[in-house]
């Protein structure tokens, strides 16, 4: 007799060229991840050979009742890590029957940035840290501390080894190695300074792709502690009071930046940023004010500052580029439950298509 392991394991190759595509998209939210599967004939390598697909929309806080039809346009695939051989993850977004992107859809938008001659020139790369809390299912209390108490003070956890300062590296370590699996350019992974939070980065990433292969990334982590019984927090301070809170730092750079007097173009940019600071605040996620408060490595939130390796700053050079003249710069404001596609984009629009 089989057991259900054997079964969620079986090697569908091994009888049928069918395969299953996970069709995924973001819900009504902006941060909730919903997906369903469908049966395909053959590989696919390409999103244009998928067919669109439909949700119900009513269901998701993205249609009403009475028109609640919702269309998914496959845009980028990925394989899959759950089920293995030729089956597929694929990132969507999603439009009325009619063709217009719902609400919700802040990918469309971004496609269109990126899609600019000006920008695609620049060929901009991104390289975003992606912070996260591993919750007890039951009590929304951090994996590691005792119910209904807390751990010893900050100092101990951050990218520490040992039972008693490092808890959920089985999930985390799982994670990492089901995302370079799917394909993602995830980079590294690390735990954070407050205990039961860690953090991974993807990229660099080259424009739209950044904002699909976080959202994968993120898919991927709700998939795993699902599986373990935990649960994963996108909240940009989860713990009141003097604990650091979660965010999703976004290293960026553009091909006139990682050229020679590159050093200059990024001030230029920076510039740019601090004038429109408000804007970008306004869409960098959800709860952000409890996050950048200037104190636990964070500038406050109503004031820009930017310096060279002080990660107190809102934009933050490394020592680096300083001294090759050329390079990156890092945008320490997003909270961890940014969009992907807003952040990247809108720093893209700032820094290469506006003019003050």
């Amino acid at each position: 007799m089989s057991l259900l392991t054997d079964l969620v394991n079986l090697n569908l190759s091994e009888t049928t060229d069918k395969i299953i595509a996970e069709y995924i998209w973001v819900g009504g939210s902006g941060m909730d991840m919903r997906s369903k599967a469908r049966t395909l004939p053959g590989p696919v390598s390409d999103p244009s050979e998928l067919p669109k697909w439909n949700y119900d929309g009513s269901s998701t806080g993205q249609a009403p009742g009475e028109d609640s039809e919702v269309i998914l346009y496959p845009q980028a695939i990925f394989k899959d890590p759950f089920r293995r051989g030729n089956n597929i993850l694929v990132m969507c977004d999603a439009y009325t029957p009619a063709g217009e992107p719902i609400p919700t859809n802040k990918r469309h938008a971004a496609a269109k940035v990126f899609s600019h001659p000006d920008v695609v020139a620049e060929v901009p790369w991104y390289g975003i840290e992606q912070e996260y809390t591993l919750l007890q299912k039951d009590v929304k209390w951090p994996v590691g501390w005792p119910i209904g108490g807390f751990p010893g003070p900050q100092g101990p956890y951050y990218c520490s080894v040992g039972a008693d300062k490092s808890f959920g590296r089985d999930i985390v370590d799982a994670h990492y190695k089901a995302c370079l699996y799917a394909g993602i350019t995830i980079s590294g992974i690390n735990g954070e300074v407050m205990p039961g939070q860690w953090e991974f980065q993807v990229g660099p990433a080259v424009g739209i792709s950044a904002g699909d292969e976080i959202w994968v990334a993120r898919y991927i982590l709700e998939r795993i502690t699902e599986v373990a019984g935990v649960v994963v927090s996108f909240d940009p301070k989860p713990i009141p009071g003097d604990w650091n809170g979660a965010g999703a730092h976004c290293n960026y750079s553009t091909k006139s930046m990682r050229e020679d007097g590159g050093y200059e173009i990024i001030k230029k940019a920076i510039d740019k940023l601090g004038m429109r600071h408000k804007e970008h605040i306004a869409a960098y996620g959800e709860g952000n004010e409890r996050r950048l408060t200037g104190h636990h490595e964070t500038a406050d939130i109503n004031t820009f500052l930017w310096g060279v390796a002080n990660r107190g700053a809102s934009i933050r050079v490394g020592r680096d580029t300083e001294k090759e003249g050329k390079g990156y710069f890092e945008d320490r404001r997003p909270a961890s439950n940014m969009d992907p596609y807003i952040v990247t984009s809108m720093i893209a629009e700032t820094t290469i298509l506006w003019k003050p």
